[in-house]
């Protein structure tokens, strides 16, 4: 039996060597391609295949056309792997951070995850109201202070099933930890799905109206709670408001005072007055005033109850209320927009980030763990653990920073302490892992810390023997992770070969230039001055600048000091569809209409009053470009010319072998 320390130990540098040494069922299945000492199966390559063709028909063309884009794909990566490129820690460590992204899905229990997505969406159509007690209770307490808080938490629910007033109780002495107990009674208001810990939302979600929940647990401490009401989900509203602040124990002529503002405000309104002024002017919310009073969207437990039982109250994008009072103030608000509770595939994307980051997802992690003890009948050693919490309780201080677990008897040390599969761990791995990983709760006490450690470190060598087995279970993975080991070192050589070599070879660039300056050409070019004339006048006068030989952009600038910008000039060489006038040049040289007597002018209708006047300097026959002008496209060519070169030499020296019957059976 191996040791199961080990395995896992060297997951993280062994795993990608695993996945591509290893012979999985895949092997055994019909191979539609061989390159050089590596075999595809069919299965794979249509895998491949569909991923990058969805659409498309597939035909035997379009399977031939693409395996000899796959085969070439091959030869570099095998090229790339002959050269040791996939040995370099810097491919290594990129390699792992991609695995330890894609593999999360596969270590969860998706079913799960399914289902309790499905059930906050479900959560999210309704609101429930709530009150509760708090028997405040750290989760590092000792097993002494956890009962007695639960024991607290026991009696005074008994106490309200037994008719008592449950904000009494909460108010009683030793009653409620929950602070804000003094001004709620306990009463948490109207929430939904994902504003409450989950074990909360739980129970309150699954008592009926009226009813006690029984104690729960959360990180706060133990509570129980009593429904107190539930109704449709209200959604959510974009609303603005006007308000008149009121200060706590303001006296009564200042309430009335701010009272009779908001009337004020309400009855300006109603005359016409436009609400974005009013706001401005006389708001006192100075965070919004200036935008008019626009808040952010908001839901049910936003904002206080009176606000959002106003905001809601409307019926239509427009309607503004009548003034109401919260405990911050006098309002009037207005309804800019609503929108209803979300359908489920409307919203199942951002729900599944949600249920991956709240605490109801150590559900999913704890049923597929529970799944992976059965499936690779996992056993632990109690009789062993006992002894370790013997010999922990009689060493002083062990687990504080500077006191490890030590005198372990060699004979307990060697115990088997688990078994995952055909794999094994010592209570001396355990020990060695006690000894480093940092302890947060060493004043519990020696029991809870080994169990507690012993539960964590456990959990985590079942995760990571299913991880390093990924790519045998599960096909697609193994194919995703080829895919992010080929594609990081066909970047990696590509880049050598040919990328950045076309770019920093200059004596190649030109050479290659130089070779096939046919390839890259201008077309038929007019060089021409273009001006845009607001009159007759305007035209006259570029005439005879032109005429004149002067300097045309000072000619226009003094003409239009004086005359208003009445002319605009471009200037350029133009192949056909760079320019509207130049094009119209174009068209009259190849219909040998131009006037041949130089100056040679054009005139056209510039829309509107304006009128074009072309002065043509030349119709330029097609020419080469100089290397500078067409830089971009030639490293473009020099790159595919040095691609071809590449994949010659490196078919030249690989056996390649495609079986065509097998793999035209894939068409449509």
């Amino acid at each position: 039996m191996k040791n199961l320390l080990n395995t896992t130990a060297g997951a993280a540098c062994m795993i990608f060597a695993a996945f591509l040494a290893a012979t999985p069922a895949h092997a055994q299945e019909e191979v539609v391609l061989t390159v050089g000492e590596e075999a595809v199966s069919l299965a794979d390559f249509e895998h491949i295949f569909l991923k990058n063709n969805r659409d498309s028909v597939i035909t035997e063309a379009a399977l031939d056309e693409y395996m000899e884009l796959f085969i070439n794909f091959k030869l570099k990566v095998q090229a790339a792997e002959a050269l040791g490129m996939d040995t370099v820690e810097t491919f290594q460590k990129e390699l792992a951070g991609y695995r330890t992204q894609l593999a999360r899905p596969y270590l969860t229990n998706n079913d799960l995850l399914d289902e309790l997505v499905r059930q906050a969406w479900e959560r999210k159509q309704e609101e429930v109201r709530a009150r509760h007690i708090l028997i405040s209770c750290s989760a590092q307490a000792k097993p002494a202070d956890t009962l007695k808080a639960y024991k607290r938490a026991e009696a005074m629910r008994e106490r309200i099933a037994n008719g008592e007033d449950f904000e009494a109780v909460a108010l009683s002495k030793a009653g409620s930890d929950d602070p804000s107990v003094r001004d709620n009674g306990g009463d948490l208001g109207w929430f939904s799905a994902f504003q409450m810990v989950y074990p909360f939302e739980e129970a309150a979600y699954t008592t009926a109206v009226g009813d006690l929940s029984s104690i729960v647990r959360t990180r706060y401490g133990y509570h129980f709670l009593e429904v107190t009401g539930r109704r449709d989900a209200r959604g959510e509203i974009r609303a603005a408001h006007i308000m008149i602040r009121t200060k706590e124990g303001a006296d009564d002529a200042t309430l009335k005072a701010a009272e009779e503002r908001i009337n004020s405000i309400h009855d300006l309104l109603g005359k016409g007055i436009p609400w974005e002024e009013l706001a401005l002017k006389m708001s006192e919310d100075a965070s919004t005033a200036s935008k008019a009073g626009e808040l952010p969207w908001f839901g049910t437990g936003k904002m206080v109850e009176e606000f959002e039982n106003a905001a809601f109250g409307l019926t239509e994008d427009g309607q503004i209320s009548a003034p109401f009072k919260t405990s911050y103030g006098w309002h009037i608000v207005k309804r800019l927009e609503y929108r209803a509770p979300a359908t489920f595939e409307a919203s199942k994307r951002e729900l599944q980030k949600k249920v991956s980051r709240d605490s109801r997802s150590e559900l999913t992690r704890a049923s597929f763990l529970e799944n992976l003890k059965v499936e690779y009948n996992y056993t632990s050693n109690a009789t062993a653990i006992k002894s370790l919490k013997r010999i922990a309780a009689k060493q002083d201080s062990v687990f504080f920073p500077g006191h490890p677990l030590t005198n372990v008897p060699s004979k307990t040390a060697a115990a088997t302490l688990l078994t995952i599969g055909d794999e094994s761990a010592t209570v001396a791995d355990f020990v060695g892992y006690l000894n480093i990983v940092k302890i947060r709760n060493a004043d519990a006490g020696t029991n809870t810390v080994i169990d507690e450690q012993f539960a964590s470190w456990s959990d985590k060598l079942l995760l990571d023997f299913e991880d390093a087995r990924l790519e045998s279970k599960h096909d697609d993975f193994r194919l995703l992770m080829e895919e992010y080991h080929d594609g990081i070192l066909l970047f990696e050589l590509t880049d050598e070969k040919v990328w950045s070599k076309a770019v920093k070879d200059t004596a190649g660039l030109e050479a290659y230039h130089a070779a096939h300056v046919g390839d890259f050409m201008w077309g038929t070019r007019a060089e021409v001055e273009i001006f845009t004339c607001a009159d007759e006048k305007s035209v006259k006068a570029a005439r005879k600048a032109v005429k004149k030989g002067k300097d045309l952009v000072a000619f226009q600038r003094d003409y239009n000091a004086e005359n208003g910008n009445s002319i605009t000039l471009t200037s350029g060489r133009f192949s056909e569809g760079d320019n509207t006038w130049g094009d119209k040049v174009l068209a009259d040289a190849a219909a040998g209409t131009l006037a041949t007597k130089a100056p040679v002018f054009a005139t056209y209708e510039g829309g509107g009053d304006e009128t074009v006047l072309v002065h043509v300097e030349a119709v330029r026959s097609p020419e080469p470009k100089t290397l500078a002008e067409a830089r971009g496209q030639v490293i473009a060519a020099y790159q595919d010319h040095l691609e071809a070169e590449w994949i010659e030499a490196l078919s030249a020296g690989t056996a390649v072998e495609v079986n065509r019957t097998l793999l035209h059976t894939l068409a449509d």
